[in-house]
């Protein structure tokens, strides 16, 4: 009752029945036909005078005409009840035809077919998309950049070196000021009413997951079991794999693995690239959710998360567009990088993000446990299909669009990536995107003022262009560590003794506070073991500086370029047993519960 749940609902999502069979019920209980768009193919004429964007958004199918009239397929009554009236005006009498859901959604992306490629790549606006980033042009600039630096290096050496030194410390400053104030907020939260299931809510809403994979031959399986813990009401639930079209791996690695009823495959064919975010953008067209959701292959969120989101999202006004979970590690133990790593996420998944939403700064996301209101993220033209970090891109929209974002108290584990080459190369790829997402928004920097406001364009600021040049010119702050040791420094002779200790003296200091604030976020996290850790953070940056140069080196040679990260590598047995509440058991034909 609290579902409004129909009897078709019920057929549907609690006794597992084909969608063939559940088409012929529909039908039946309409007094109409059931029509297989396979056999019969629809006219691509009607689709044309109706609008593929229309047939997709609501998933109906002008099929032919008929004795006078136009027959439209739908896989439910309610579908043709909600769009009938804009059929009759476009096309006079017309007349509903059953389908079945997997038949329609082939249908669709058969007859809809171009504009389903245009959407997955070009959804977002020119001006807020990189899909016109000039490789050539960045070459360019790039060199000339580095070009003047060396010429004023050779020219005026301590000068040159003094000014990036400064501007590295000044960066470093900022930095340090935001970890504290944010550990502060963390010491210190504000009063808020818990996240409690809401009992006025009629009818709960359909959540629509989307999980993109690629190349996962070990993770399939795994990823079902875990989905499975999920307590959300599974006629309320839509998983949707969105796998690629070349992508043998995963579709053999599905085929053997047996899909519950509210999880299906969506398959996005080639296009001009390949990115996450195209392939989001594919299956949004398909997605049936008001809220919308994003995991990873390796994820396995916590069993009432998506119950809070949907509290939260029924709590809040419509200007909260979207709710950022946090990540944890399951295998936080598997080596020193892991443990640095999980350091890493728990500092900003626990301080940073919650920090920059008190202060109200524009949230740069991550790309998993990511949940969205779908018409807002339509409106905003879904993911970036070009930018190879969406995540953060998106995130930045939002808040253009004067959106708000907050951080929920759910969390998601996820497999840390471990190895140290791979680390290098997902972290190039993120840092690549931050540069090109700095780039786009910059575009126009009065626009971008305008639209943020002071206070928040001087935080994209601290958070794109501080964050880069931090991890550049990481090699100048180490220079300093000469300084404690009594080794010369390059800036010996320039800058007073006192001055240079002090510099010295603010690198250290910083180094104290981010070990004391990485100490406080995984005593939060529950894994206090992790706090002797903190302070090999030192010799594990470094890295992130290699990742660094490597990313702007592809900034020029291949800026779409999508570094795969591997999955499944170290995954615990403990997560990989289902759990016997989960829905796909709950769900089983009900003679097996006697």
């Amino acid at each position: 009752r609290r579902n409004s749940a129909a009897l078709s609902d019920a057929l549907r999502h609690r006794l597992g029945l084909p969608s063939s069979t559940l088409a012929q019920l529909e039908a039946g209980l309409v007094g109409t036909t059931v029509i297989d768009p396979a056999t019969h193919p629809a006219d691509p004429r009607l689709v044309q005078r109706f609008g593929a964007e229309l047939c997709l958004k609501h998933r109906i199918l002008p099929w032919r005409t008929m004795a006078g009239r136009v027959t439209v397929l739908a896989a439910s009554h309610q579908q043709f009840l909600r769009v009938r009236d804009a059929l009759v005006v476009i096309f006079g009498p017309v007349h509903l035809a059953i389908v079945a859901s997997e038949d329609l959604d082939a249908a669709l992306s058969r007859m809809c077919h171009k504009t389903l490629m245009k959407n997955a790549e070009t959804r977002t606006s020119p001006a807020e998309s990189c899909r016109d980033w000039n490789a050539g042009k960045a070459t360019r600039w790039g060199v000339s950049v580095i070009l003047a630096i060396l010429a004023s290096l050779i020219v005026w050496p301590q000068t040159s070196f003094l000014v990036l030194c400064v501007w590295a410390v000044f960066t470093l400053v900022l930095n340090t000021i935001l970890k504290i104030a944010s550990a502060f907020f963390h010491l210190f939260p504000k009063t808020v009413p818990p996240v409690a299931a809401d009992p006025q809510l009629e009818r709960l809403p359909i959540v629509t997951i989307l999980v993109p994979l690629f190349h996962e031959r070990d993770i399939a399986g795994q990823l079902v079991q875990r989905l499975s813990r999920l307590e959300y009401p599974p006629d309320r639930l839509d998983v949707c794999l969105v796998l690629e079209a070349d992508d043998g791996t995963t579709r053999d690695a599905l085929a053997a693995t047996q899909l519950p009823f509210w999880m299906r495959a969506i398959k996005v064919p080639l296009g001009t690239l390949q990115t996450k975010p195209r392939a989001l953008n594919y299956a949004l067209s398909f997605a049936k959710g008001s809220i919308i959701g994003v995991y990873d292959a390796e994820d396995a969120p916590a069993p009432d998360q998506i119950n809070v989101v949907v509290n939260r999202f029924a709590q809040r006004g419509p200007d909260v567009a979207c709710l950022q979970g946090r990540l944890d590690f399951y295998n936080s133990h598997s080596n020193w990088l892991a443990r640095c790593f999980t350091v890493e996420y728990a500092t900003w998944f626990r301080i940073i993000l919650p920090g920059l939403e008190r202060l109200r700064l524009a949230i740069p996301l991550g790309g998993t446990t990511l949940f969205f209101r779908r018409e807002i993220l339509e409106e905003l033209g879904g993911w970036d299909a070009h930018n190879v970090t969406e995540d953060a891109d998106l995130g930045i929209r939002l808040a253009r669009h004067g959106y708000q974002t907050e951080i929920i108290d759910t969390v998601t584990q996820e497999e840390a990536n471990a190895r140290a080459w791979p680390w290098v190369k997902q972290r190039s790829r993120w840092l690549k995107g931050y540069a090109i997402t700095y780039g786009v928004h910059m575009r126009n920097p009065l626009k971008l003022y305008r639209e943020l406001g002071a206070w928040r364009f001087f935080g994209v600021q601290m958070l794109f262009a501080g964050t880069i040049s931090q991890f550049l010119l990481a090699p100048l702050l180490w220079s300093f560590w000469l300084m404690m040791i009594g080794v010369p420094h390059p800036l010996d002779g320039v800058l007073s003794r006192n001055v240079a200790l002090s510099l010295a003296a603010i690198f250290l200091l910083s180094e104290v506070i981010g070990i004391t604030v990485s100490a406080i976020a995984v005593t939060s996290a529950g894994k206090r073991d992790l706090i002797k850790w903190t302070p090999t953070l030192h010799l594990y940056f470094p890295l992130a500086a290699l990742a660094a140069y490597k990313g702007v080196i592809e900034l020029a040679t291949k800026p779409f370029y999508w570094e795969k990260t591997s999955h499944g590598i170290f995954a615990p047995t403990s997560l990989e047993q289902p759990d016997p509440t989960g829905p796909l058991q709950q769900l089983r034909h009900p003679a097996a519960a006697g």
